[in-house]
């Protein structure tokens, strides 16, 4: 069967990355990013002629090892022993989605013709992308400076038939040695040149990998969560005056007018919030959603373009520069910038769970003419109330991971390395806020649906008439108590596999 093909050599988008997974296209070098690879690794071939000239990594060791000279016999050596001795990663394994982009990002980076490696070495790295041949990294290692070194030896150690990977047998991954998947595919293991070792794991790959990721499922969770809200508007009987447009304009922030436009675009014509009010205000959880939301939304707007940035980057040292007859050791592989909008955008998802659970909070407190707990015969029955606990937790603990990594910083390599971006602690556990939203944002869902039913029979807008016929095929309206474990996973199922209506 003929794959769809992505040519890597030009600017890399989030959604081009999303279109990549998303659509399991096969990776393809152009040939200029070829040509520039290849002009690369030749000028630095022609510059480690001279035995007397000394490169940082090239033909020296590494961090505090860096004045110590390496014999021109030994090079290859030195950087698959690099490999071997860096690979030390610890804890929970790495998503595979995010191993895979960690390899697309890699092979990015090395395209861009300044990491001096050899054009097979890269294309190797096309061939595990392409074959379904996943690393097996760990959670834990890299302090998001000097590269992420740790992770980057796992990616890049399969490259010599050592270390394990994830390989599909039959129709699931199955975890392997890489010898073994290499004999699969009839690959043979590569023998690195000098500087390639370096340039596998000096690099931010590990941060920015999950940093897209995160990118794709905030973009859909944020759009989830306006659409909820639009929900529980309905359901608590709140006020739309709060989002009329006029009062969005005297306070422009991008994110609160787009936020209020699209609660009144999902609102439109619902029975419910066209009739009459008695309430004069709401709960700040409602009435503040542009706000808050809309907040969340530019904080999401700016941590794109700098992730963005970093995925079309050469984040390896040193880098080589041919045409200016350069090789410079700088400090591109520091996580910073990354370490920064990763501590940012964790911040901003929690408070997108914080403000849902409010709201959940609300919809169960008996007020606005719905029973306590969103339940019939209430006492008899404990309805919702358990879940909302559940929330509460999840909000606490993403509050807990919300401690920023990126101001902390331990001195490594004998003080060679004596500031670290700690992105790599960062990313890691703005991963698990971003889940952590998922499974507040499908309780708050599955109490919003079930207040929508003391509602009837008026009815809420198209848009959101036709969600909630589609939620109730998999979440059936709660009647008196059931196990409610069940429907939370299928809340967050729901969420998972549907797209949000726009």
């Amino acid at each position: 069967m003929k794959k769809n093909i992505f040519e890597i050599g030009k600017t890399l988008s989030v959604e081009d990355v999303e279109r990549i997974t998303e659509g399991k296209l096969h990776l393809r070098l152009s040939d200029h990013a070829k040509k520039l690879i290849t002009h690369c690794r030749n000028y630095l071939d022609k510059k480690t002629e001279d035995k007397e000239a000394i490169f940082y990594g090239i033909n020296t060791g590494f961090g505090s090892l860096c004045n110590t000279k390496i014999s021109s016999n030994d090079l290859t050596v030195l950087q698959e022993n690099l490999l071997r001795s860096h690979a030390c990663g610890t804890g929970e394994y790495v998503p595979k989605e995010i191993v895979k982009l960690m390899l697309l990002l890699k092979i990015q980076s090395l395209a861009f013709g300044h990491s001096g490696v050899q054009l097979k070495t890269v294309e190797r790295l096309v061939d595990f992308f392409n074959f379904d041949v996943l690393p097996v990294v760990y959670e834990q290692g890299s302090l998001g400076a000097s590269g992420d070194l740790a992770p980057l030896a796992h990616l890049s150690l399969p490259l010599l038939g050592e270390g394990k990977v994830w390989m599909i047998k039959g129709e699931t991954y199955e975890m392997t040695d890489a010898s073994y998947a290499l004999d699969q595919y009839k690959l043979k293991p590569l023998k690195l040149q000098s500087k390639e070792g370096l340039a596998l794991i000096n690099g931010t790959q590990f941060m920015s990998a999950y940093g897209v990721y995160m990118l794709i499922m905030s973009a859909k969770l944020f759009d989830w969560a306006n659409v909820i809200t639009a929900i529980s508007i309905d359901a608590f009987d709140a006020r739309l005056e709060p989002f009329q447009k006029i009062l969005h304009q005297i306070r422009p922030h991008k994110g609160q007018v787009q936020t209020a436009k699209v609660i009144r675009k999902l609102l439109k014509d619902s029975e419910i919030s066209l009739q009459h009010k008695i309430q004069v205000q709401d709960p700040y959880a409602f009435r503040c959603v542009p706000q808050v939301h809309g907040a969340s939304l530019d904080t999401l707007e700016h941590c794109t373009r700098v992730i963005t940035t970093e995925i079309n980057s050469v984040s390896d040292n040193p880098n080589i520069f041919p045409q200016e007859d350069e090789i410079i050791s700088g400090g591109n592989f520091h996580g910073q910038p990354l370490a920064l909008v990763l501590d940012f955008l964790a911040i901003a998802l929690a408070e997108l769970g914080s403000i849902s659970e409010r709201r959940t909070f609300q919809l169960i407190s008996g007020q606005r003419a719905l029973p306590p707990f969103l339940i019939t015969n209430a006492g008899l029955n404990s309805g919702l109330m358990i879940p909302q606990y559940t929330a509460a937790s999840i909000v606490s603990q993403n509050k807990q991971l919300c401690t920023p990594a990126s101001v902390d910083s331990i001195v490594s390599s004998n003080g060679q390395e004596d500031h670290v971006s700690m992105g790599a602690n960062a990313a890691t556990k703005c991963l698990r806020i971003v889940n952590n939203l998922q499974t507040i944002l499908a309780i708050e869902l599955m109490n919003a649906a079930q207040a929508m039913e003391f509602r009837r029979p008026l009815k809420s807008s198209d848009t959101v008439e036709k969600l909630l016929k589609q939620y109730r095929e998999v979440v059936p309206a709660l009647i008196a108590d059931r196990y409610l474990q069940e429907d939370i996973m299928n809340s967050v199922a729901f969420l998972k596999y549907t797209k949000p209506p726009q």
